[in-house]
């Protein structure tokens, strides 16, 4: 980037205000089949209509990956929008609160400036690199538990689609191993919502067997500002083409990495 990725922030934080202003006010609507128990709602498409129309305006120079809509832009350039506008719709469209809007913009690669709204829970998340995590005005940090009997670890969703038997057995592997040596097993829907928890301490660990940018972008920077290592599922820097999403406090990451490799060792590397 020529100027920092902080001069970005406030854009970013304006789309969440967009987008939460939508979620908030709107019903579900009519669903969206997208494959095997996969749907988006009508607010997904309204929200990420929105807050494209106004990346566009605000930054017409930075291509932009939604979830819904895909990517357009220059993609040859360093930067991308990547945004989720209703991470967690299944929680969203049975009115559970456990759902938000992820917006991450993305440096060759890496995450750089990140927002999260959770629009039913009052909370806005906020990072850009080097200049710490935040929730509102107030600053966080990555928990300080170092036992992993202590620890509480999100996991993502089981899989649905395309080989999720096959993808399952080893979720269901991983959270038998979780079971055996953590304090609690959460699995809240959002694999932003973990992101950020764990930025702010309330989780220890967040393992997503998985790699969407639209819902990890923002969430990686935020961790990583606020102290968690994130990595892919092989313990490497995570990046955009990583695999997983692999958030941990830094004295467990060691012990999070044991419980990982018997059970993802044979995931192939996408």
């Amino acid at each position: 980037m020529t100027d920092a990725p902080a001069s970005l922030l406030p854009v970013a934080l304006k789309a969440a205000e967009i987008a939460s202003d939508l979620v908030r006010t709107r019903v579900p609507g009519l669903l969206t089949a997208k494959g095997d128990r996969d749907m988006a709602s009508e607010v997904d498409y309204a929200v990420e209509s929105a807050v494209r129309d106004y990346l566009k305006e605000r930054t017409p120079n930075i291509a932009i990956l939604g979830e819904e809509e895909g990517i357009t832009g220059d993609t040859t350039g360093d930067l991308l929008w990547a945004i989720d506008p209703v991470d967690g719709t299944a929680n969203f469209v049975r009115s559970i609160p456990l759902c938000g809007f992820s917006l991450g913009l993305i440096e060759r690669g890496r995450p750089v400036v990140g927002v999260i709204d959770l629009p039913f829970l009052g909370t806005r998340y906020h990072a850009a690199q080097n200049t710490g995590a935040y929730v509102g005005d107030r600053r966080i940090q990555a928990s300080m538990t170092t036992d992993l009997k202590d620890a509480i670890v999100a996991i993502g969703d089981y899989a649905v689609g395309k080989d999720a038997e096959t993808k399952n057995r080893i979720r269901i592997a991983l959270t038998e191993r979780l079971a055996a040596n953590v304090q609690r097993v959460r699995m809240l829907g959002s694999a932003a919502i973990d992101l950020a928890w764990v930025a702010e301490g309330k989780l220890d660990a967040s393992i997503t067997l998985s790699n969407k940018p639209w819902d990890t972008a923002a969430g990686v920077i935020i961790a990583r500002e606020a102290g968690a290592h994130v990595t892919d599922q092989d313990g490497t820097d995570h990046t955009f083409n990583s695999a997983a999403t692999i958030a941990t406090v830094p004295a467990l990451a060691v012990d999070i990495s044991a419980l990982l490799s018997p059970t993802t060792r044979h995931m192939p590397k996408t």
